[in-house]
């Protein structure tokens, strides 16, 4: 048991790491256009796959989310 501590085990570590490395570095070798993130596409589908909430909840439209309700705005 002695002989996997002191040396099988510190093997299989060093061993990860450096698996763990080259396959982190390995982008360094990868063609420039390859580096990019990926692009962000719409779906194409003609149907809605996400079911949709039929609440009609008054909600406030985005000048009212960023500057407040008309009520409250400052006059001048």
């Amino acid at each position: 048991m002695s002989f996997f501590r002191s040396y099988i085990a510190p093997l299989l570590i060093v061993l990860i790491f450096a698996v763990a490395m080259l396959a982190v570095s390995a982008r360094i070798f990868l063609p420039s256009d390859m580096m990019a993130p990926a692009p962000i596409e719409e779906q194409l589908s003609t149907t809605d796959s996400m079911p949709t909430a039929t609440l009609d909840l008054d909600m406030p439209n985005l000048s009212e989310l960023l500057h407040g309700p008309a009520g409250y705005a400052a006059e001048g």
